[in-house]
């Protein structure tokens, strides 16, 4: 299949998934969104491929949801069937890939901001460069963490941590990130792609079955920790806060100093 931002690609039985709008630095847009569920569907469909390798073109993995494409409804549009699928859009990808039936793994580099983040910890097993930087922003937005974030992320790495990184919005190092148990590995930059690709063929050796079966229990047990029901209301919370003034005023704030940051560099 051909998709718009991202490309996909088989060799035997190991895939790749890659995130391909590196001009923008991989921020995920509504396009993005579909063509994450498309692909997941499309892997799941061709039981011959058994590893997903799910990895960023060009400087980093993703740069998070992208502020120029959010998730909106025409002026005027009250059919609150519309307005909730707008605004779960992000959910259903990240169940998507969560939920494929092929181990996928998460080939982290340069940087993993907000959304990005979250289709980092929706893969199975997790790989980053050490000079990764991994930043949660939602809250400096003037936005709740939605895509079912909250839940993933106190069955990840905690109550107490979850709420100190989503509500300070501060970076936190891969070594952070790997003590919290948010990562399998952290490699030298320059050693991430090969890194990612040793494990996924180590678990090609082993037998498919078994390897399914312990996917899908240990999913089973980590629904049952933390449900992602618990996010079922996360796109009505996020389509509220992006018409909201203070938040808006807060996004400007955020988009003003960013761009005060790149200039200076």
């Amino acid at each position: 299949m051909e998709f718009e931002t991202i490309t996909i690609e088989t060799r035997g039985a190991l895939g790749y998934l890659t995130l391909n709008r590196p001009d923008r630095l991989n921020a995920i847009g509504a396009t993005m969104l579909a063509d994450l569920v498309e692909a997941a569907r499309w892997f799941d469909a061709h039981l011959a491929i058994r590893v997903v390798i799910v990895r960023g073109a060009g400087r980093c993995f993703s740069a998070g949801a992208d502020l120029r494409d959010p998730p909106t409804v025409a002026d005027g549009d009250d059919d609150w069937q519309i307005r909730r699928e707008t605004g779960q859009r992000g959910l259903r990808m990240i169940n998507a890939i969560e939920q494929m039936r092929a181990v996928t793994i998460a080939q982290v580099h340069g940087y993993a901001i907000g959304g990005g983040l979250l289709l980092m910890t929706a893969c199975d097993m997790r790989v980053a460069a050490e000079d990764t930087a991994f930043i949660i922003p939602e809250v400096e937005l003037g936005i709740p963490l939605a895509w079912g974030g909250i839940p993933r992320l106190v069955r990840e790495i905690g109550p107490a941590l979850t709420k100190e990184l989503v509500i300070t919005c501060r970076r936190f190092s891969p070594a952070e990130a790997k003590a919290a148990g948010m990562l399998n590995r952290v490699v030298p930059a320059d050693q991430v792609a090969s890194e990612a690709e040793s494990l996924a063929n180590h678990i090609l050796t082993m037998p498919a079955g078994p390897v399914v079966a312990t996917k899908d229990s240990v999913n089973a047990v980590v629904n049952a920790m933390a449900p992602a029901l618990t996010a079922s209301s996360d796109g009505d919370t996020l389509l509220a806060a992006l018409s909201d003034p203070a938040g808006i005023e807060a996004r400007d704030r955020y988009m003003a100093k960013t761009i005060g940051e790149k200039a200076k560099k």
